[in-house]
């Protein structure tokens, strides 16, 4: 089927409601968005919705259970809604059971099947965009996160320059569950005047947050040198220590390693973050840029780590210009 984006769904929904569906990508607020408009307009007629909604996730599910869930009639509404997450860990096994489904989806059945990526070498990922109505949840660009903070800010009932949001996002980057978080904390503290100001993002997000986990390490794995490097001048402004922040990146770099190595011997989301300790709302941006990175940039990435660490140990040139060429390579 065709691909829609976040704004076609919305209007498609209206209009008529498929059985099937794939929500793809790794910005997981718009995703849940989306999952739950799915899913109250496919319920909006039923007065036991706790009988016809039904979650399943495939690292502690099996897909056979789902499936049974999704084959049943639904009760005293005209249909149930069964969401399964994680479906990209289907064992090889079963991927039949899930394409028999697919290929003859119960009518009065609507599911929802939501992934960061498919891998492509399974035989049901064909299947599943052959069959779904599949809407992309890409991360979005600053022009849309700016977007999305007016809205927010409008049902917030408060307000903010483009010049504010701009330097909102540059902080703290588009993923808009961060956003969600930032945006209404400072709509609190601007209760008063119900405008925020430039000021009052400097004190409440401000140059703290570009030491926040993976601001700067971001940065370097995307390949940005321009904001990686704002970055670090900002925080070499504030007073931070050249050596801290060397220790700040190797801990972001030597986590990427370890997922890396984890989802190498075939290690699922749940083994990851047991060896990689990070916060809920970090976890599938992590979890993008493990999977996107190359194994080999890592390493090189740790090596030139150690070798400005030495330099900067060793006093050759300053340690900014030691931190300056270390981002720029």
């Amino acid at each position: 089927m065709k691909t829609l984006t976040r704004a076609q769904l919305e209007g498609s929904l209206k209009a008529d409601i498929k059985p099937l569906y794939l929500l793809l990508g790794c910005e997981s607020y718009l995703r849940g968005v989306a999952a739950q408009a799915i899913a109250d307009a496919a319920l909006n007629d039923s007065p036991l919705r706790e009988f016809n909604e039904m979650s399943f996730t495939l690292l502690t599910d099996d897909i056979r259970s789902a499936v049974a869930a999704a084959e049943q009639l639904p009760m005293m509404s005209t249909r149930r809604v069964v969401k399964i997450r994680d479906f990209t860990k289907i064992r090889v096994d079963d991927e039949q059971v899930l394409i028999a489904y697919l290929e003859n989806p119960v009518p009065s059945t609507v599911m929802i099947l939501v992934a960061d990526d498919l891998d492509k070498r399974k035989a049901s990922s064909k299947a599943l965009l052959d069959s779904c109505v599949v809407v992309d949840f890409s991360p979005i660009k600053d022009a849309e996160a700016k977007a999305w903070c007016k809205t927010r800010l409008k049902e917030l009932k408060a307000s903010a320059d483009d010049q504010v949001l701009s330097e909102v996002i540059r902080l703290v980057g588009t993923d808009v569950q961060t956003l969600s978080t930032e945006i209404d904390k400072l709509a609190a503290a601007a209760i008063g005047s119900k405008s925020i100001s430039m000021e009052l993002v400097d004190d409440l997000i401000g140059r703290s947050r570009e030491l926040s986990n993976f601001e700067l390490g971001d940065h370097l794995m995307a390949n940005n040198r321009k904001r990686a490097l704002e970055t670090l001048h900002r925080l070499l402004d504030d007073g931070a220590e050249p050596v801290m922040l060397i220790g700040l990146i190797a801990s972001n770099y030597r986590k990427l390693a370890l997922g890396k190595y984890v989802l190498a011997l075939g290690g699922g989301r749940d083994e990851v973050f047991r060896n990689v300790a990070l916060p809920p709302f970090k976890r599938d941006s992590f979890l993008a840029t493990v999977q996107r990175s190359d194994a080999t940039k890592i390493a090189k990435g740790l090596q030139l780590l150690a070798a400005a660490d030495l330099a900067i140990k060793t006093s050759q040139a300053t340690p900014q210009l030691q931190l300056e060429m270390l981002v720029c390579d």
